[in-house]
């Protein structure tokens, strides 16, 4: 039976754990949505948003004890001025999950966690990853016509060795 057991042990030590919760916290500070399974994104849930609870303080002292959870100043700049103050009136539920079906290789339940109220910043990153894209696949075709130009030149070079030995 599971009565009294609160932690989503996600079969690791308890080290392992807090570095895995801290790195998807971290990540989902950042990009505002992320995929994960299913069963991460339910930790990362009430991690996070014990965290965004101590953010909407906004002082020093909470921005400390959410150092000692994420330990990257720059996440939690972006935490307390940013993210918190969107969230002062709100009494909780800071995150939404979406589940998205199942992971091709392992058939792991896969789901989406993204914080609430910042649905058009991620269109902004993908629309940039979409330019990001377009030139990665212009700089491969270019690297194909080279590719192609110089497998011509040495089907010419060759060919004239060929012509050579003939005449010998």
């Amino acid at each position: 039976m599971r009565h009294r057991k609160n932690v989503l042990k996600l079969g690791r030590t308890p080290s392992h754990r807090r570095a895995l919760l801290a790195n998807l916290a971290a990540a989902l500070i950042i990009y505002k949505k992320i995929k994960t399974t299913t069963v991460k994104a339910k930790a990362l849930r009430s991690f996070i948003e014990r965290l965004i609870t101590k953010a909407r303080r906004g002082d020093l002292h909470s921005r400390k004890i959410i150092l000692k959870y994420i330990p990257r100043k720059d996440v939690v700049r972006e935490l307390v001025d940013e993210i918190a103050p969107k969230y002062a009136d709100r009494p909780g539920g800071y995150t939404r999950i979406t589940k998205i079906g199942q992971r091709r290789s392992d058939a792991a339940d896969m789901a989406l966690i993204e914080l609430v109220g910042f649905e058009g910043v991620y269109k902004k990153r993908k629309e940039k990853s979409e330019k990001d894209r377009k030139k990665r696949k212009e700089k491969k075709e270019k690297e194909m016509k080279e590719a192609e130009k110089h497998a011509e030149e040495t089907q010419l070079s060759e060919v004239e060795k060929s012509e050579k030995e003939k005449k010998e």
